[in-house]
């Protein structure tokens, strides 16, 4: 079966710590408030470390989606890593880093599908383009609002 490995970063810089920035975007409970697909987690109101897992209902343009997450990586303050499947698209991997810059913390968000089975379209980019620009401006708002 030919797959078609897909990988997208998007990228701010946020005025607070890495460890807020971290702390924050590792606590999946956290997501439904930055991340419009994602609308329910069920897990412990706490960042997420290696080895936890934990459950999300997410939305698509096609319908709802379960999906169960497995933390692969995490290096508090600076890299986190996630994994999880879904059958229509494969495995996705979601990677966190937190870069200490001045005047805050760059925090990169890149979404990686390492063998989708097919391949985006340019309307499906712009949308999770856009999905991302208006994630990480929430995440920016919400961490500068408690932490700053």
């Amino acid at each position: 079966m030919t797959t078609h490995p897909f990988e997208r970063s998007h990228s701010i810089v946020i005025a607070a710590t890495p460890a807020a920035v971290f702390d924050y975007v590792t606590n999946p409970k956290s997501w439904p408030q930055w991340l419009p697909s994602s609308h329910q987690i069920d897990c412990d109101d706490r960042p997420m470390r290696f080895g936890d897992n934990f459950h999300e209902h997410w939305s698509t343009r096609t319908g709802p989606v379960s999906l169960d997450w497995l933390v692969i990586a995490c290096e508090h303050p600076r890299l986190w890593i996630g994994l999880t499947q879904i059958d229509f698209m494969g495995p996705i991997v979601v990677q966190y880093i937190c870069e200490p810059v001045d005047g805050g913390t760059k925090f990169i968000r890149t979404m990686r599908n390492p063998a989708r089975p097919k391949a985006p379209t340019d309307e499906m980019i712009a949308r999770m383009d856009d999905e991302a620009a208006l994630g990480l401006g929430n995440i920016k708002r919400n961490v500068e609002r408690e932490f700053v």
